[in-house]
């Protein structure tokens, strides 16, 4: 809702205040190797409904049983249309009420609703199942994120005791400075802050977006998921409080967001539905 990847709430803005509710997007990213999905359809107010427990955003809609988050997916894939439909249910462990600003103003804050979750995947089409290890989190805004943010990397690790370790390194605007949080939460409820290891040189993508992680020993990717002009997604095997980790890792250059071409670029990523 309001999503700071969204050319068109980008391009609205020049014009004043906009209603965030105009700019809404189920994004749906399937990566089985026979597989691959992406869906990121934008669509306006009067093609979606939200509530205390459902969010409909057109033909999908996520909602709240009381136990787990159900999301019902009945989207179409971009750039080739294929048809993407079926169910994710996320059964948190442990719930959090927990949020913390990422920025020096606290216009940007963010916390994980479910830091670690069983999820359930039954996809009709592509014909697709499976279940395993989930994560749920929270972030909102007040301001568009590249006033106040030039880069992060971010990383999320389970651990063996069933918690999970919770990297967000921030480069802020120069008059900000940075930030670093360094979180684990716990199957008991606990934010426990850590010391965060020193940065490790991560190679840059395909796309020359720089990254790093921050690793105890010498990290590496173990699959690319993503690669874009200004946003990674990968899974790295790293080292944190003295165990060998798989991180699911991510990093974004905001100079690239919103750059002219690529805003030009990304109508063919998330088109529109007003």
């Amino acid at each position: 809702m309001g999503s700071v990847f969204s050319p068109y709430y980008a391009w609205a803005r020049r014009s004043g205040v906009v209603n965030p509710d105009n700019h809404c997007a189920l994004n749906v990213a399937l990566y089985s190797r026979n597989a691959k999905r992406w869906t990121m359809t934008e669509r306006g107010a009067r093609h979606c409904y939200r509530d205390a427990n459902q969010f409909s955003i057109g033909p999908s809609q996520l909602r709240w049983d009381g136990q787990s988050l159900v999301i019902d997916i009945n989207e179409v894939g971009v750039p080739w249309p294929h048809s993407v439909r079926g169910q994710v249910r996320v059964h948190p462990h442990q719930l959090f009420n927990f949020s913390t600003p990422i920025d020096a103003k606290g216009q940007h804050r963010w916390g994980p609703l479910a830091p670690s979750a069983r999820v359930e995947v039954v996809m009709d089409s592509p014909a697709q199942r499976w279940q395993g290890l989930g994560y749920l989190d929270s972030n909102e805004g007040d301001e568009p994120i590249d006033r106040s943010c030039r880069e992060w990397d971010w990383s999320r690790s389970p651990m063996k005791d069933g918690s999970t370790a919770v990297l967000y390194d921030i480069q802020g605007q120069p008059e900000q400075g940075d930030k670093l949080l360094a979180l684990r939460f716990t199957p008991q409820g606990e934010v426990l802050p850590f010391e965060a290891p020193k940065r490790q040189a991560l190679p840059t993508t395909l796309w020359r977006l720089d990254r790093r992680m921050r690793s105890e020993g010498a990290a590496r990717v173990v699959e690319q998921l993503e690669d874009t002009p200004f946003y990674q997604r990968a899974l790295l095997q790293s080292h944190l409080l003295g165990e060998s980790v798989q991180s699911f890792h991510e990093s974004i250059t905001m100079s690239r967001l919103v750059s002219p071409v690529v805003q030009a670029m990304l109508p063919w990523r998330m088109p529109r539905r007003a």
